[in-house]
């Protein structure tokens, strides 16, 4: 009997949730793919089960370009999946945590997106993340949905490793500086979760690290943190192209969280921690 099922337990989140839920002591499975893959249905009736307090939910399509030659697989996986998994925790009397993105939004705002602004993608994986909000928001469970942004974490593969090892290695990079939104720790990210549960919150919140940046302020500031040479250049999405068009404004709204939960630290402090780790 497990009170928190993870799914996705071999990825960045999953990672995170993990470590948290051993260190608490708390009874759980982290299920990697290779245990439970979410569209696997007789894998999700056998192991979430009667007794399963919440299933954390880090299972997903992360390919973001890939999504638009490969929708389908993309929409099962972030959408039809979820919805079903979705269904089978209200079967069996357990809560829900999904993680969806900023990418289900338009990107022409001008201020931070309230946690209920209309969803309107303009890519094909964040038509599929909507989708698995969709589906879960149907289906009647009890649920915590949680969107975050930009993730990155001390393993796997993400933005800020990536630009860590690129400026040891290279004299010059260009990044593109015409595409803002919020950096989000994963530790942050699970113990944010973890806290909005343990206080009993229901539906949706926005969870990131404080303050707004783009991709090139925060690649300079893993290259000033690393203290390497590398020079960095700002250049524009038409410059860098790519097969899925990016939102060029996506900063989620925290007021709701941080209302909850109190002000959350800011990304430059969490970067460094990260790189610190890693």
């Amino acid at each position: 009997m497990h009170d928190f099922v993870v799914t996705g337990a071999g990825g960045m989140l999953g990672r995170s949730w993990t470590h948290r839920l051993e260190a608490s002591g708390a009874r759980h499975l982290a299920a990697p793919r290779s245990l439970l893959d979410i569209s696997d249905d007789d894998a999700v009736a056998r192991l979430v089960t009667k007794g399963t307090r919440w299933v954390i939910n880090c299972a997903a399509w992360t390919d973001v370009d890939g999504a638009e030659a490969k929708f389908d697989a993309a929409s099962e996986a972030n959408g039809h999946a979820v919805g079903r998994l979705a269904n089978r925790c209200k079967e069996v009397g357990a809560a829900i945590v999904h993680y969806s993105t900023d990418y289900v939004f338009d990107g022409r705002a001008d201020r931070p997106y309230a946690v209920d602004h209309r969803r309107d993608p303009v890519n094909a994986y964040g038509r599929s993340k909507a989708l698995g909000e969709e589906l879960l928001e149907a289906s009647g469970v009890d649920y915590l949905l949680v969107r975050s942004s930009w993730l990155y974490a001390p393993w796997g593969k993400n933005f800020v490793l990536t630009m860590r090892d690129l400026t040891k290695s290279r004299p010059k990079l260009r990044v593109v500086d015409d595409q803002r939104g919020r950096p989000s720790s994963c530790d942050h990210i699970a113990d944010a979760t973890l806290a909005l549960i343990e206080r009993g919150e229901h539906g949706v919140f926005h969870v990131s690290d404080g303050g707004e940046c783009t991709w090139f302020e925060l690649a300079s500031q893993v290259r000033d943190l690393v203290d390497p040479t590398c020079v960095i250049e700002p250049c524009t999405s038409e410059e860098f192209p790519r097969p899925a068009p990016r939102p060029p404004y996506s900063v989620l709204d925290l007021s709701k969280t941080e209302q909850r939960l109190g002000p959350i630290e800011g990304w430059r402090t969490r970067v460094a921690e990260v790189l610190k780790a890693s």
